[in-house]
């Protein structure tokens, strides 16, 4: 079994690079053509199903990769991306977000901590590795919960754990120990 993540296409807030956690922000014209390329790219990975977070975004995206595939998108809430709260919409750059990033049991004022995104994502992940066994299965989310998703298959160090960000329209395979 496989298990590939793959960030959403390109948004507006990626171009000027705002924190978008749980804003519900559509992919541009550009985001639109990384999710065709994405697509086709899929297609080497013999895919039998797409999960993907419910925010546009990563629905465009899946549908994308859906439409060339000729496979189902399901949605799983809770490959939604990390709620940022007093964050969202902040510039990443904000010194402040900076430093609150490093804090994993911080909820950033009304948002959620590294610690839950985490909680939920593995156990999504436990659940679908048991459910599509001996399945390839792509998922279509967010840089945070493929950050996540990074750290359930590979050892990170706190920094990388920081500092990793796929590009849009990255896909990353893992293999499933069956």
């Amino acid at each position: 079994m496989k298990i590939y993540a793959a960030r959403h296409g390109q948004t507006q807030w990626n171009v000027e690079n705002i924190v978008c956690g749980r804003s519900d922000i559509p992919l541009t014209a550009e985001g639109e053509k990384q999710a065709r390329a994405l697509a086709e790219k899929a297609v080497e990975y013999q895919l039998d199903i797409i999960i993907a977070s419910p925010m546009i975004r990563a629905q465009q995206t899946a549908q994308a990769v859906a439409d060339r595939c000729g496979i189902p998108v399901l949605t799983d809430e809770r490959l939604i991306e990390q709620s940022f709260g007093m964050f969202e919409g902040a510039s990443r750059a904000d010194e402040i977000y900076q430093q609150h990033k490093r804090k994993y049991f911080h909820k950033h004022g009304g948002g959620e901590s590294m610690m839950q995104l985490a909680q939920r994502v593995y156990n999504a992940l436990d659940d679908i590795i048991d459910t599509h066994r001996g399945k390839n299965v792509l998922l279509v989310c967010h840089a945070g919960v493929c950050r996540v998703i990074r750290s359930y298959f590979v050892d990170m160090e706190n920094e990388e754990m920081i500092t990793y960000s796929p590009d849009n329209r990255s896909i990353v395979g893992y293999e499933v120990n069956e």
